[in-house]
């Protein structure tokens, strides 16, 4: 299919700077998703067990909340396009350190994974509002996890077949070599920053001032609220997911093609963006969380079979990812425009908050359970979040 058709394909031919903001989140997408299965098949070498990587995930995404709250000073400060510029360097400092044998130094190398990766999100996303008008975004939002979504095909199966196969250093360099590529694309562009939102020189703003003018508004609040729990299932599935298949036996290979055979999902997501313009978001959004909440709670009672539950794995990614063809938008159309930044930032902290709360909850619970309970857990997450689900308005 040649570029030129995209737009056409994709219905967005009416915005001329869609296809070269997909790109941008694709490029972005495989920087992140090389090592992305990688991380925690390493730590579960360096640690030994799947209780002690959970730990290592709430210490590194407890530090990755941090960074999030951080991001609006930095904006104030060196404006986002340098903020992007830090984020792929980033990248590419944790690319080197998760070479490492060290367990300080891996930690330290998840650290600026995490980080980059959120000062790169966040900062596309505030261009993306300034770019993409706000009735387009329903249109727009499926193009962007498709884009994404090739990225995390492609991404996770081949850099574990490097890992294995090939070098073990080779994922880190097409890590770096990507990292550049999304600057040099970013750079090209020349996104201009809003005016509204230019670096000042007033006294930078104190995120945590921000957090109770989001809660209160129940429409963010419940898009951050949905946005964790989707956003949890899917750490969940790439964490927990490859150590499944390892310690089930069935190895390493494995384990990197069912991350990207689980995230193949996504291409259905402008099947289930069409479905929900007609049948509406909330439906979509029910059926998504209550489809996930059966399937997980089921991969666990045949867990003991590990090509059945490889298969239920991969079943429950297909009806997760119908959460997904609604995306961020609940968020981008509750937003008021001249808050962007500052609420950006705070939505943002659903990733995080979603690699904190699993990781510390399941540490407990494999204290006394064995693995298949991390899928039980999951399941009950969806179940409640497609109880928040029909509080989504109907207009949506």
């Amino acid at each position: 299919m040649r570029g030129i058709h995209l737009p056409v394909w994709f219905g967005v031919a009416d915005l001329p700077k869609a296809i070269p903001f997909a790109w941008l989140y694709a490029t972005q997408g495989m920087a992140r998703t090389v090592l992305m299965t990688i991380i925690p098949l390493r730590a579960l070498e360096l640690l030994g067990t799947a209780q002690e990587v959970s730990m290592l995930y709430l210490a590194v995404s407890a530090c990755g909340l941090a960074v999030s709250l951080t991001i609006p000073l930095m904006v104030h400060l060196i404006r986002r396009r340098r903020v992007v510029v830090v984020g792929t360097l980033a990248m590419m400092v944790a690319a080197v350190l998760l070479l490492s044998d060290n367990l300080f130094v891996y930690a330290l190398g998840m650290f600026f994974y995490v980080a980059g990766s959120i000062a790169i999100d966040v900062s596309l996303n505030l261009y993306l509002m300034d770019t993409i008008p706000r009735r387009d975004f329903a249109r727009f939002e499926p193009v962007r996890i498709w884009f994404m979504g090739v990225a995390f095909i492609i991404g996770p199966y081949l850099g574990v077949w490097l890992w294995t196969n090939v070098a073990y250093w080779l994922p880190s360099l097409l890590t770096i070599i990507f990292s550049m590529i999304l600057m040099g694309v970013f750079l090209y562009l020349r996104l201009s920053d809003n005016p509204a939102i230019q670096a000042a020189k007033t006294p930078p703003p104190n995120p945590l001032r921000f957090f109770p003018r989001f809660f209160r508004q129940p429409r963010l609040r419940l898009a951050w609220l949905l946005a964790v729990g989707r956003s949890a299932w899917w750490a969940m599935f790439f964490i927990y997911a490859p150590i499944y298949c390892v310690e089930s036996g069935l190895g390493d290979d494995v384990a990197g093609m069912m991350a990207s055979a689980g995230s193949a999902s996504v291409l259905l997501v402008p099947v289930w963006a069409k479905i929900g313009r007609r049948f509406g978001i909330r439906a979509l959004l029910l059926a998504g969380y209550a489809a996930s909440a059966v399937i997980s709670v089921v991969v666990a009672v045949f867990a003991g079979s590990p090509w059945l539950g490889v298969g239920l794995l991969m079943a429950a990614a297909v009806v997760t990812s119908l959460i997904d063809g609604a995306g961020n938008m609940l968020f981008l159309r509750a937003v008021h425009p001249h808050e962007r930044p500052e609420m950006t930032s705070v939505f943002a902290t659903f990733r995080d908050t979603s690699q904190i709360g699993p990781p510390a909850i399941f540490s407990v619970l494999l204290k006394v359970f064995a693995l298949p309970a991390v899928f039980v857990a999951g399941g009950i997450g969806m179940a409640a979040m497609a109880y928040y689900a029909r509080f989504v308005p109907k207009r949506y």
